[in-house]
């Protein structure tokens, strides 16, 4: 019997879950994703995470269906992830939701092709706001070497663990390549509460 291929334990490179900050180089990963901008507290964001679900358990679930996409093996769907940045004329100190740009996405598994993509968003379809369906894409994404640290608690009180990422980055002789920073959701931010929240931050860097 073939054994569930989960990603918490045979991607910890990827996927730290260690307090200490890390360092890795990232291999090419494919994701189903979706765009936007504003606060990600509204209803519309909400809705995009519904559909990125939707599509990766399309997937996931299409054995099930007796549908059978080449190479298809079980697996644990990959948790939520965003790229999130500011526009390029913002220059408060102090962050404005609203005006957040962002990317929220779910890796897939290396069997999901355009084809498997485009048959699993059919299959989705009355689960996804019909504004959102011509929005979702399957994407593939190198995003090199990066350095990572584990928050645990609220998303405001990132800023801590970002500093402690920055000392330990700038003591390996790195630097940050961009501003903007991914963040992975080990928990679901919508039952779990903020105190007990799991986010790996991540950030592109280069050596000095």
């Amino acid at each position: 019997m073939h054994k569930k291929y989960t990603w918490r334990t045979a991607e910890k490179t990827i996927y730290p879950i260690k307090k200490a900050p890390s360092i890795a180089t990232l291999p090419t990963q494919t994701f189903i994703t979706i765009s936007g901008s504003g606060n990600p507290n509204s209803d519309a964001f909400g809705r995009k995470i519904a559909a990125l679900y939707a599509v990766s358990y399309a997937i996931r679930m299409a054995q099930k269906k007796g549908i059978h996409f080449p190479g298809a093996f079980e697996y644990t769907v990959y948790p939520l992830e965003g790229f999130w940045t500011l526009p390029e004329n913002y220059h408060s100190n102090e962050l404005n939701k609203n005006q957040l740009v962002y990317q929220i996405m779910i890796k897939q598994p290396n069997f999901v092709t355009p084809a498997v993509f485009d048959q699993a968003l059919n299959l989705a379809k009355p689960k996804i706001n019909s504004e959102l369906f011509s929005q979702l894409s399957l994407e593939t994404k190198q995003e090199k070497t990066v350095g990572m640290i584990l928050h645990v608690g609220s998303f405001d009180d990132e800023p801590a663990s970002f500093a402690k990422l920055a000392q330990f980055l700038d003591e390996q002789g790195y630097k940050r390549t961009s501003k903007a920073h991914k963040e992975i959701y080990l928990s679901d931010f919508r039952k779990v509460t903020e105190d007990k929240r799991k986010t790996i931050l991540r950030v592109s860097i280069t050596k000095n």
